[in-house]
């Protein structure tokens, strides 16, 4: 016996395919769902994937973060900020896959997901950065941070000096000076700090805030890391700078790098 498919009839004579009627409304949530999505990755927060081990131990490679778009950022956040002026330089990058493309528009990340790097906010405009102090302490407006509870400690249990490079800066107006937790392997604005631009000499080691996506909220995946990320105490007891933020970063030493 042949079978027919069955239809529903609707008041006043028509008649409507179950199935068709089904494959509509999936069509209609799985838009919705992206256009949601959209909006929020846009407006609301976004995930990143940790290329590196420049923040270990406070992330990890691998790791995904969820940044905030909606929230101000202070000094002692982890911030995502895009590629300030070809820090990343020549680095490999995968092309994206079509579907890696679908994932990021609908604010997945992908290892393809190219152009931002992730560090924690030392100094804020106007805020003068030494290192270091006669304990080999940073400073920040004259007061010592306590840089033990996330600067990266390796499994033997030693934990890394807070710098090897000596420098004094005063961050520039509307910009931020930011560093790795694991100082030894981030190339992060102390090591720019001699680049040559057309800003001047070394004025591309501090970040324009105008490049800054948010400050990283939490560890979302794996589950087994996934925390919120806070800011650490010491940063509570860093004054605020006594003169305006200049205009231009200063320097000194003039030259001074990781190199």
């Amino acid at each position: 016996m042949a079978s027919e498919e069955l239809t529903v009839e609707r008041p006043g004579g028509r008649r409507t395919n179950p199935a068709l009627s089904f494959l509509k409304e999936l069509v209609f949530v799985v838009v919705g769902a992206i256009i949601v999505s959209s909006l929020l990755r846009a407006f609301v927060g976004q995930m990143f994937i940790i290329p590196s081990a420049s923040m270990e131990n406070t992330l990890l490679i691998g790791d995904r973060v969820v940044v905030q778009k909606i929230t101000d950022f202070h000094r002692g956040d982890v911030v995502v900020f895009k590629d300030p002026a070809d820090w990343l330089g020549d680095e490999p990058s995968e092309d994206p896959t079509p579907v890696d493309r679908l994932l990021e528009f609908i604010g997945i990340p992908t290892a393809s997901s190219p152009g931002h790097l992730i560090k924690r906010v030392i100094g804020m405009p106007g805020d003068t950065v030494v290192c270091c102090d006669d304990s080999g302490r940073v400073t920040v407006n004259g007061k010592a941070l306590d840089e033990t509870s996330y600067l990266y400690t390796s499994p033997s249990g030693e934990q890394v000096a807070p710098s090897e490079v000596r420098f004094t800066v005063v961050v520039p107006r509307n910009r931020i000076f930011v560093m790795g937790d694991h100082r030894d392997l981030s190339a992060d604005s102390r090591c720019h700090l001699a680049d040559l631009s057309q800003q001047g000499r070394g004025q591309t080691a501090f970040v324009p805030i105008s490049d800054v996506v948010g400050p990283a909220f939490a560890i979302a995946s794996p589950f087994d890391r996934a925390k919120r990320l806070r800011v650490p105490a010491t940063f509570a007891d860093v004054p605020s700078p006594t003169e305006p933020a200049p205009e231009r970063g200063e320097i000194k030493p003039a030259g001074v790098s990781c190199v």
